[in-house]
């Protein structure tokens, strides 16, 4: 499905928020080689995170940072309300969240409840105060990074993909609040992504680079789905509909 709100175009300016996601700097690393001047990494202040900093700044870009907690969303308008005073922001990039241990966290609640707080939570938060921020500017995309396993509960990341599937759902329906008013939303959905050395397993793995690649093409479509890979899409539907007693059986 397409948003007709708009022509297509490569942002200017980029806001990540999860500024040492390999997802999200290899999407930076496409865009800035396109159009991006100025890109924003929010994080929390770590060698990492000016590392990536240092590094994007090597490609031609101007780059700052900005402190950014997923789990303090008390702090989420001021860090997002700083960027965006510097100046207009043409795409935030929703791209912090974590994998967990799910048969640690199973026998630990709290560390269950971590995954599911910066997973689900802290993009609520960041996502309402960034589609306000876009809104209130008259255009930009909000980029959400969900995943495969939001589509159905598997036994081996249920926590992990439960707190995807809110997210997804959430992005969605912002989508729909914010269509119209020159505001993009993408939820981009990647199956298991792998470095792009390691070894292509499972069938559907992708890499960072395969994921920022569907993103460039989506942002030029105006897609409000992506599916990384594109045959995803398909597989996914075909497990969404199977029947419960014979998906359980599958080694998911």
């Amino acid at each position: 499905m397409k948003n007709a709100s708009g022509p297509a175009r490569l942002p200017r300016s980029l806001l990540v928020l999860g500024g040492t996601s390999q997802i999200a700097l290899a999407t930076a690393r496409r865009l800035i080689a396109r159009r991006t001047r100025t890109v924003w990494l929010a994080g929390r202040a770590s060698p990492e995170l000016a590392e990536a900093a240092a590094h994007l700044r090597t490609l031609g870009a101007e780059v700052r940072t900005v402190d950014f907690d997923a789990l303090d969303t008390g702090d989420h308008e001021r860090a997002l309300g700083k960027v965006f005073a510097e100046g207009g922001i043409d795409m935030v990039l929703l791209a912090f969240g974590i994998h967990g241990d799910q048969a640690y966290d199973e026998r630990d609640p709290p560390a269950a409840v971590r995954v599911a707080q910066t997973n689900y939570t802290g993009a609520v938060s960041a996502g309402l105060i960034a589609g306000r921020l876009l809104q209130q500017q008259g255009h930009g995309s909000l980029v959400v990074l969900s995943a495969a396993a939001a589509e159905r509960a598997r036994r081996s990341d249920f926590l992990y993909g439960s707190s995807k599937a809110g997210l997804d759902v959430f992005a969605q329906g912002l989508g729909d609040a914010l269509y119209g008013t020159g505001v993009h939303v993408m939820v981009v959905r990647p199956d298991i992504v792998r470095p792009g050395s390691a070894r292509r397993t499972p069938l559907l793995a992708c890499t960072p680079e395969e994921v920022a690649t569907a993103v460039e093409l989506g942002l030029r479509r105006r897609s409000e789905n992506v599916w990384v890979p594109g045959a995803l899409r398909v597989v996914t539907a075909a497990l969404r509909h199977l029947p419960r007693a014979l998906y359980r059986r599958l080694p998911l």
